[in-house]
């Protein structure tokens, strides 16, 4: 399970694989200077309820990994968080879809 901590102070336990995809959004969105709301589902241990941050260029972000492996790239999940990140409601978690090959021929192949 990876971490995402906003500002020192907001985390959240997500796993490699969709902190990753995660993480192409979040900077691609602020390399560009857009700002956007980021919202989560809290851990049960502490409710069980939902959290939102304001993401903007001069935020402090730490994305931390617990595996050393970077997991391969799926286009049309990244496609789908930035849908979402261009959207009002701002970014949160979509289940990643099926990657078909011949639809997403940039996918990496990256095993670590």
């Amino acid at each position: 399970m990876g971490r995402f901590v906003y500002e020192g102070s907001q985390k959240a336990e997500i796993d490699d694989r969709t902190l990753h995809h995660l993480q192409v959004v979040v900077t691609t969105k602020l390399r560009r200077g857009e700002p956007f709301l980021f919202t989560w589902k809290d851990d049960t241990s502490i409710g069980g309820g939902r959290s939102t941050v304001w993401l903007h260029p001069g935020c402090n972000l730490v994305f931390s990994y617990s595996g050393g492996r970077v997991p391969d790239l799926n286009r049309q999940w990244v496609e789908a968080l930035a849908s979402t990140a261009n959207a009002t409601s701002g970014l949160y978690v979509v289940r990643e879809p099926a990657v078909e090959p011949s639809a997403d021929p940039g996918r990496s192949t990256r095993t670590g």
